[in-house]
């Protein structure tokens, strides 16, 4: 049977996609959701703590997506509609933050804006104040600035190519009919960008509103969100109980946003054919000129202040401090680096980083090659089309609507008893690793897979050949890019997973985002550059793999022409 000519060969590949579903997705969240139908004291302690905690969830998810938003549509327009030098560096500056892990975020801020950060030396030796200029860690403008710097990329990404690509007569009419350039912006372009533009919008509301790392290292422990909140009940109370509780009301909540998302991303815009579309023009005007100018001026500062600062730190001493025993000397080294193969405490408890940097290339190895064989799976055994289709998106993409923190609550009720008594492996890091990376994957290869001519394998079939053949000689060739692409996004999403990890990891087999948080809980100068050393060695690596990404198959949305 030749693929594609029947629901039988379907059916197999999606069976054990559907297991693994089953069992490391939809039992889980079932442990969860029994686990929250629970009887407490004094119900009005959890009801005053779950509508703190929802309240604040919301809120600053909302601000910061209106922020984010704000910035990202002008960011948008300018580096996908006009054409300038360095346009194709920035593009790939903005996107770099998206992948990087939230402890490297919450690093390069501190690094950037904290107590002993660039902005404030530089302060110091300026104005020879000991008062600190801003601190933005410990701060809400903290936690908005790091959500913008994080989820800027989406906005970008999205917008900007639906808005390089609109119909030019549109606008063209609205301005021989005497509109001028802001009525043509508000009556025509941002009604046709607005399926693209609430889209992204969602989306971006999705990740701040799931927010874990940011707020646990940015905002400090003044502010908690659901996820936080879920964390601390977890493992500084072992409240399961409350964690379930507040797990349910988040999960429905992502469900809720995700299927707006979802609902949004579907609706048409009204783009140029290909074969019409235009390249990215010059700045016209002074006027034109100067905007553009700000705006790239802005970018540049916003996206490289963090990671050159954090980049910075890590060859830098800030000297001893909060009782350091020995003299620990002020000034540019390489000690922070040299050490990252040592236990520095000699603590039975703690792994020297370069162990933990191990682990976490193991267990990303691992993840993103069941993320894309499972990925495979999926697109090759979902209906091309007809009712089920949007149903088995969704249903795919329900991952990527479930936090990773009632995730990783869902695996300690789920199987740390017989028959799954998994939990002291480490090797069920990976399982959930890949939970998260597999909406991305199958994100990145269903348009490929999609885009074959059905012409090929049928001329393939005609010759004698058969499904592993056609598959072998005639789709390998063409997807082959993109499933290196999904690759890497697997593998860089499971290297810089924090949310579930906090919570399953073992801890002689920590990776490199926890043993980044337990350097940066840790006193002393030593501690705090070897948090940023290896802060700069995952930054290098997720770095690396959206170059790969960029060059294989664009990231997010389509490029622009250059």
């Amino acid at each position: 049977m030749r693929p594609g000519t029947g629901r039988n060969w379907r059916w197999l590949l999606l069976l054990l996609p559907t297991l693994y579903g089953l069992i490391f997705f939809a039992m889980p969240l079932l442990q969860v959701v029994r686990s929250s139908g629970f009887k407490m004291g004094p119900m009005t302690a959890a009801g005053d703590t779950v509508t703190c905690v929802l309240s604040f969830s919301l809120w600053q998810a909302a601000l910061s997506t209106v922020l984010t938003l704000s910035i990202g549509l002008p960011a948008g327009y300018v580096l996908y509609c006009f054409r300038f030098p360095g346009r194709r560096a920035l593009r790939l500056l903005t996107a770099i933050p998206f992948i990087l892990p939230t402890v490297v975020v919450a690093a390069a801020f501190n690094a950037y804006a904290g107590p002993n950060g660039w902005l404030n030396q530089a302060w110091r030796a300026v104005s020879g104040s000991e008062e600190p200029l801003i601190i933005l860690t410990g701060s809400l403008v903290g936690i908005l600035m790091a959500h913008v710097f994080y989820n800027l990329t989406i906005i970008i990404r999205m917008a900007g190519p639906a808005w390089s690509n609109l119909n030019p007569r549109l606008e063209a009419a609205a301005q021989t009919l005497g509109a001028n350039p802001w009525q043509v912006f508000l009556h025509v372009t941002l009604p046709l960008l607005r399926p693209v533009i609430v889209s992204a919008s969602l989306l971006v509301f999705l990740f701040d509103f799931t927010s874990f790392g940011v707020i646990l290292l940015v905002g400090g422990l003044r502010f908690s969100t659901l996820e936080v909140e879920i964390y601390r009940q977890t493992l500084s109370f072992y409240n399961l109980p409350l964690a379930s509780l507040l797990a349910l009301i988040q999960m429905a909540c992502t469900l809720a946003f995700a299927g707006l998302y979802q609902y949004f991303s579907n609706r048409p815009v009204p783009l140029v054919p290909a074969s019409e579309r235009k390249a990215a023009r010059k700045p016209d005007g002074w006027r034109q000129i100067l905007g553009i100018g700000l705006v790239i001026v802005f970018l540049w500062v916003f996206f490289a202040g963090p990671l050159l600062s954090l980049t910075a730190s890590a060859f830098w001493s800030i000297g001893a401090d909060r009782g350091e025993r020995g003299l620990v000397a002020a000034g540019w080294t390489l000690d922070h680096f040299a050490g990252l193969a040592q236990n520095r405490n000699s603590d039975l408890f703690y792994v020297p980083p370069l162990t933990a940097l191990m682990n976490s290339l193991k267990f990303a190895s691992l993840t993103a090659i069941v993320s894309l064989g499972l990925g495979l799976l999926l697109v090759y055994g979902l209906p091309r089309q007809g009712r089920w289709r949007s149903g088995a998106e969704i249903l795919v993409m329900l991952p990527l609507g479930t936090s990773a923190v009632t995730l990783g609550l869902g695996y300690i009720l789920a199987f740390n008893k017989a028959p799954f008594a998994w939990g002291s492996s480490p090797w069920i890091l990976p399982m959930a690793h890949t939970l998260v990376a597999l909406p991305f994957v199958v994100r990145t290869l269903m348009p490929a897979v999609s885009s074959i001519p059905a012409d090929y394998r049928q001329s393939a079939a005609v010759l004698g050949a058969g499904s592993w053949r056609i598959f072998w000689s005639v789709d390998l060739p063409l997807i082959r890019r993109v499933m290196v692409s999904a690759f890497i996004f697997a593998f860089t999403i499971s290297l810089g997973e924090f949310g579930a990890t906090s919570l399953l990891y073992r801890p002689q087999y920590p990776t490199l985002p926890v043993a980044i948080f337990r350097y940066l809980s840790l006193p002393g100068a030593a501690n705090y550059g070897q948090a940023m050393a290896m802060s700069v060695v995952l930054m290098l690596a997720c770095a690396a793999g959206i170059l790969i990404i960029e060059r294989s198959s664009g990231f997010l949305a389509g490029e622009g022409g250059e």
